[in-house]
């Protein structure tokens, strides 16, 4: 499940450091909100036994927003998308969101004006091209890597193997990287995020494809990263 929040803010500009800093603590303040548990062992445990967090979001996105050097802007046209393949997880966010009139990103109030489940068009498998809205993570060597990397494809599709093996789904295979995006560094917490946007294109069950749609590419997807357009 794939969730669109419409925003605005009264702010013209949002700090870089809570651009995406704030992302995992809005997920989980939303989860606590409707299952306390849940958000409990998930942040603490991970899914079913694995260390990662199957779901995703990005960070608050604005259309038409002036271009100023050094500063990230806004519009009155914003929206910020969550998402799980997981209907544990998706529906209570999803209710959640639909109780908030507001959320608070950091030091910037986003009104939310619409909250709304995406549908998509059915998949039919096989080759498929997926082009990401927020920057993708990929660590190697303990170091985040640019996709100009050797390393970059193979650490990449061992992510994806992973997040099928959580799923129960076959892995994609013929992962090939069509273009990226600058390089583009981020503070999480006080740590360094280094990434840039992808489009890749694969070979994958249809399940996956619409699961992986609704969690991301890549690593840090609960801090706001390696979502899928």
């Amino acid at each position: 499940m794939r969730i669109r929040v419409d925003v605005d803010t009264k702010a013209e500009t949002m700090h870089w450091a809570d651009v995406f800093g704030p992302a995992r603590a809005v997920a989980y303040t939303l989860l606590r909100s409707q299952n306390g548990e849940l958000a409990r062992s998930l942040h603490d445990e991970g899914w079913r036994g694995d260390p990662m967090r199957p779901f995703g979001l990005t960070c608050p996105q604005f259309r038409g927003a002036p271009r100023r050097r050094g500063v990230y802007t806004t519009s009155d046209r914003g929206a910020v998308w969550f998402g799980s393949p997981m209907p544990e997880i998706a529906g209570p966010m999803a209710a959640a969101l639909h109780r908030h009139d507001s959320l608070r990103w950091g030091r910037t109030v986003l009104r939310v004006r619409e909250v709304r489940v995406e549908t998509a068009e059915p998949t039919a498998g096989g080759e498929v091209e997926l082009t990401t809205a927020t920057p993708v993570l990929v660590k190697y060597d303990n170091q985040f890597i640019e996709p100009t990397h050797p390393a970059f494809l193979g650490r990449l599709a061992h992510n994806l193997r992973h997040k099928a093996d959580v799923l129960g789904l076959p892995a994609p295979q013929d992962l090939v990287l069509v273009d990226s995006g600058p390089r583009r560094r981020f503070l999480v917490q006080g740590a360094p995020r280094i990434g840039a946007v992808i489009r890749v294109r694969l070979s994958a069950d249809p399940r996956f494809v619409e699961a992986i749609r609704s969690w991301g590419l890549g690593l840090g997807n609960n801090q706001g990263f390696g979502w899928i357009r």
